[in-house]
């Protein structure tokens, strides 16, 4: 471990600007405590959730604008990063030695009971420290072994929250192979898991982006794109899903509710994980009850939803993009690429 006391973190001391997330290189390394593994990083990945948790973008209930974590106050200081692959280098007494050595992808959600479709209630890097550093300590019970993996440690850490989030928004919609649906937000992380993700089941995807990373979707398995600037969206969706859309895969809110809504079919279903184009949205309730529509609130994943996802990752069914690599001393900059929006993939931080 070098000096085994101190290590490289990201951490977070407030909610804030940038300089609210400082780079430490004087920060203790976490001791395996009961149950857990110590993981040494090889990874980590951007999200907006580390963004929005660093500005305490979340709200409370009846106070849209109060500074807070997404499940409320933040302790700090925090270490940030949800996404975390790497080798676990050392195991708590009752944990099996044999997991020292293993290469591991880490599930970061904490959940609400021990079931297998337990709803989450947090996230390392929010609720517990996370993969900004190059330590991490964790529950053994959140650790898949990736020895066979054929993907790379990065393409590994690209896949927890933004494919996790994916592949819940997927199930609990039930989207199947002989569905058309749509994904907004298309380009960014969980639009462009939810992409590769429902073509890899066989769904028909329509992605909505912006028209310069159209290219790249259909490359990840859209079968049609359509623009959000075109002034004539609404025809360029009727030419991609003439006979309607079976399910919606949101990740934006804002006006494309109101927007989409008459595209869909009797019976559809509209699963939404994110608000970044507006949390607060008029909605006409009788397009729901008239219409038999389906509106589901999605986040994150569950046990199940993050094993399916781990198998895929053994097996390399599935290959995540990656936009842009950062040592994790350059995190700001990081930061700064993943606000512009101008990629297409995952961001990934190395320590």
């Amino acid at each position: 471990m070098g000096n085994d006391q101190f290590m490289t973190a990201a951490v977070l001391r407030r909610h804030g600007g940038p300089d609210a997330l400082e780079v430490r290189d004087d920060w203790p390394v976490p001791q395996a405590g009961p149950g857990q593994v110590l993981v040494r990083v090889s990874a980590a990945a951007m999200n907006n959730t580390d963004i929005w948790t660093r500005e305490g973008a979340y709200g409370l209930p009846g106070l849209p604008e109060a500074k807070a974590g997404w499940r409320g106050p933040v302790d700090f200081p925090r270490v940030q990063g949800g996404d975390i692959a790497g080798t676990v280098s050392a195991v708590a007494a009752d944990v099996a030695e044999a997991w020292t050595g293993r290469r591991v992808l880490v599930d970061p959600a904490f959940y609400a009971d021990e079931r297998e479709d337990a709803d989450p209630v947090g996230l390392l890097g929010s609720e517990a420290d996370g993969g900004f550093a190059t330590y991490v300590a964790v529950e053994a019970a959140r650790v898949h072994d990736m020895s066979t993996s054929p993907l790379s440690d990065e393409e590994l850490a690209s896949l927890p929250v933004a494919y996790g989030t994916a592949m819940g928004m997927l199930e609990r919609a039930r989207i199947t192979g002989d569905e058309t649906v749509l994904v907004t937000g298309a380009s960014g992380g969980v639009g462009l898991a939810l992409v590769q993700l429902a073509a890899a089941r066989g769904a028909r995807v329509v992605a909505m982006t912006s028209g310069s990373k159209a290219e790249a979707l259909r490359e990840a398995g859209a079968a049609a794109t359509v623009s959000r600037e075109a002034t004539e969206f609404r025809r360029q969706l009727d030419a991609a899903a003439p006979d309607g859309l079976d399910a919606v895969a949101d990740v934006a809110g804002g006006p494309w509710i109101e927007r989409l809504m008459p595209a869909l079919r009797d019976g559809a279903r509209w699963v939404i994980a994110g608000a970044v184009a507006g949390p607060v949205v008029p909605l006409d309730l009788r397009r729901l009850y008239l219409h038999n529509l389906s509106l589901i609130g999605s986040s994150m994943h569950t046990r199940a939803h993050f094993a399916q996802l781990a198998e895929l990752a053994r097996t390399g069914a599935l290959r995540p993009s990656i936009a842009a690599r950062y040592h994790l001393n350059d995190i700001h900059a990081a930061q700064d690429e993943f606000r512009r929006g101008a990629h297409v993939g995952k961001i990934v931080i190395t320590p």
